[in-house]
């Protein structure tokens, strides 16, 4: 669903034959479905997520359809001579009512996805390709866009740079293919849309079994927090006991701290083998077909495979950039492994344990080692991470190098969860910003993983929209009235979602169709963003003892300080192997593959460590086969850490990581612009180079040799 709400927000036609269809009114009046009323209310109008029900879908989805056809007809057969006012203007309007159809429609799937949105997704998904492909392959419309571009150099330079995306994005989209071309185009794309909805329906399924403990014993070494949340788990299933439900949040922490091996390797296998067990749920023969339908749609395009389609409007440009930076940083993360697995063995072979590491003790042994060596076990840290006093530090960093101002407003405006909370944010002048809101809680229906969303994003183009902007989280709530204490990973990901939301937040574009940036951009905000929660300042005034009210001492910042770089090998391993086994997959020619065999011999390749496992394997990758948003792109997040690390070294050269100068340059010159300039001269503004990947490495504490 992740494609729908971007192209909505980026005020582009979504990928998906046929011709427009007039229509002269909706087909079902606003007033008898709220899921077609604008948003109404303060702030600019808000989504109404107190009436939002399945059933009222399916006549929205036809009524907003058909008026943004309309939309898109009366460009296409408009008699005057094409222009940028009378044609790019219009689009960027253009569906204005469907976008916010489908803005509703894809939070629900992704944040309450029950079987009833499930039916819908799989029913519709290939009814929008098909809608979208009529809008991108009409000749009349493209005529226009064709006509505007190669007059192009008589408009203003953000004129200019819209109408060569849009035109670009056209062409990549098939709108130069001949009549037959465009057919064969949008039947890929109708089975590809369809092929998502199945994938994503499995993986759910997987993801909602839990095993069930019922001697606590099993759990011992398990923090009681997490002991909790899974007595929750058991309960909310009519179990007595204990369930450690299928998910990262739940089965993250018993790989941890679980001294019974029998019950870590149970754990494992199962998270591991999430859609790769030969059932109803198995997602294999899907993967297979959703490969081969990309290479295809590819070849169809004129590319040589799926990863030179998709990285066509990215930073690295290239399938071979992209893994050229891969793989200067694979050798001394696997080389690290190595490392941290003798230091893990020596643990176990001294406590008279005799195994030898293997994937499920992984975790559990670089806790004993990170106790031994920095005297810091991760329990010594949650007491520190109260959620609450975490969220109130991340608008605090917000406010202080933004001049953005939080608000709390929960309770006044719709919320689709009782548990979601809401703010009124300005800036530092007192202007409306928007509103921010988070939905934290893992459930049964939601996705796993964190992920931020914008509901409706800003635009100066009239009529002018502030930002509507959320983060969605998983993590565990315990017993009513009990404190909410997260890891220091957890709070980690807090602020990376929350970055999302800043680069939101601060963005100020007239255009939607510049609001959008490169995959391999979309997440340097975000992680740039992490730095901010373990600053002297945040921790002083938020990272607080739940119980003593006691600021986290200096000593125990120090013991995380020295082990930043611990345990580097694994994060870096497990990360980078998914990002390159995505890439290898997508640059096969023909796209025929095994999935399981391919991640065998992929992996072999490189050379896997065998104690660790990739960090997503293709049989529940979400990111490459729920749409096409990561395929080929799962790189990018070691692209953006590259200038994210490159950017806090700027800030330290100024002297503080609160440089005013420095946090206002990077607002102006990256946050704010979205794409209105090309990123990577924008970075070289901000920078006044390109990005140093030695301070990556350095981040990661691997040697800068490595990266010639």
């Amino acid at each position: 669903m992740l494609q729908y709400l971007v192209a909505a927000a980026f005020g582009l036609p979504l990928i998906g034959a046929g011709t427009l269809v007039a229509t002269d009114a909706l087909a079902q009046s606003p007033t008898a479905n709220p899921l077609l009323a604008e948003w109404t209310g303060t702030y600019g109008g808000v989504p109404p997520w107190d009436k939002v029900k399945p059933e009222l879908f399916p006549a929205a989805f036809e009524a907003a359809l058909a008026e943004r056809a309309a939309d898109y007809r009366r460009i296409a057969d408009d008699p005057a001579a094409p222009t940028f006012a009378n044609t790019f203007v219009p689009m960027q309007l253009a569906g204005q009512r469907y976008g916010r159809v489908m803005t509703l429609f894809g939070v629900m799937t992704g944040n309450m996805n029950s079987p009833a949105y499930q039916a819908l997704d799989r029913e519709w998904s290939p009814k929008f390709a098909a809608a979208s492909d009529a809008i991108t392959f009409d000749p009349k419309l493209f005529a226009r866009i064709e006509a505007v571009y190669k007059a192009r150099t008589k408009l203003d330079a953000q004129q200019q740079r819209l109408v060569t995306r849009t035109y670009d994005s056209y062409v990549r989209q098939g709108a130069k293919l001949n009549a037959a071309q465009k057919a064969q185009l949008s039947a890929y794309n109708q089975q590809l849309a369809s092929a998502f909805s199945d994938f994503s329906k499995r993986l759910l399924a997987d993801e909602g079994t839990a095993i069930l403990v019922t001697d606590e014993a099993q759990l011992a070494g398990v923090p009681d927090s997490v002991k909790a949340v899974a007595k929750a788990a058991a309960a909310e299933r009519g179990q007595t006991g204990w369930a450690i439900v299928n998910t990262r949040s739940a089965v993250d922490p018993v790989l941890t701290f679980a001294s019974d091996r029998d019950l870590r390797e149970k754990v494992w296998r199962a998270f591991t083998n999430r859609g790769d067990n030969g059932d109803a749920n198995d997602t294999n023969a899907v993967i297979a077909q959703i490969v081969k339908l990309r290479a295809d749609r590819a070849h169809l395009l004129g590319f040589r495979t799926h990863a030179d389609w998709r990285m066509q409007d990215t930073m690295a440009k290239t399938p071979a950039a992209a893994m050229d930076l891969m793989l200067r940083v694979w050798p001394a993360a696997k080389a690290r492994v190595g490392e941290e697995v003798r230091d893990m063995q020596a643990i176990a072979d001294k406590s008279g344990v005799k195994i030898t590491i293997e994937p499920w003790d992984y975790r559990f042994y670089q806790e004993q080692v990170r106790k031994a060596r920095y005297d810091l076990d991760q329990a010594q840290l949650k007491p520190y991470f109260e959620l609450n006093n975490i969220i109130q530090g991340s608008l605090y960093a917000a406010n202080r190098l933004y001049g953005l101002n939080f608000k709390e407003i929960t309770g006044t405006v719709p919320v689709f969860e009782p548990n979601m909370r809401v703010w009124h944010v300005t800036d530092r002048n007192g202007k409306e910003v928007g509103l921010f809101y988070r939905d934290d809680f893992a459930r049964t229906g939601k996705r796993s993983g964190a992920w931020a969303n914008t509901y409706r994003g800003q635009r100066n183009l009239a009529p002018a929209q502030n930002v509507l902007s959320s983060n969605n989280n998983n993590f565990a709530k315990g017993a009513k009235g009990e404190p909410i204490l997260i890891s220091l990973d957890d709070a980690q990901t807090l602020f990376h979602e929350f970055g999302h939301a800043i680069h939101a937040m601060l963005q100020n574009v007239t255009y939607p169709g510049l609001a959008g940036t490169p995959r391999d951009f979309v997440e340097y905000p975000s992680q740039v963003n992490e730095h901010w929660l373990l600053t002297r300042d945040v921790l002083d005034k938020y990272a607080r003892h739940y119980q003593t009210g006691a600021a986290m001492p200096q000593a125990l910042l120090d013991k995380i300080e020295a082990s930043k770089t611990f345990n580097q090998g694994f994060a870096t391993t497990e990360y980078l192997s998914s990002a390159i086994v995505d890439m290898k997959l997508h640059t096969v020619a023909d796209g025929i593959v095994d999935p399981d065999a391919f991640e065998r011999k992929a992996l072999a390749e490189i050379g896997m460590p065998r104690e660790i496992v990739m960090r997503h394997r293709l049989p529940q990758f979400n990111h490459l086969f729920s749409s096409d948003s990561y395929s080929a792109g799962y790189y990018s997040y070691l692209w953006s850490e590259t200038m994210d690390a490159d950017t806090f070294a700027a800030f330290e050269e100024a002297g503080s990581p609160w440089d005013k100068a420095t946090a206002d340059r990077f607002a102006k010159i990256l946050l704010s612009t979205g794409n209105e300039t090309d990123r990577a001269e924008a970075y070289r503004a901000f920078r006044g180079r390109d990005p140093d990947v030695n301070a990556l490495l350095r981040k990661r504490g691997f040697p800068t040799g490595a990266a010639k």
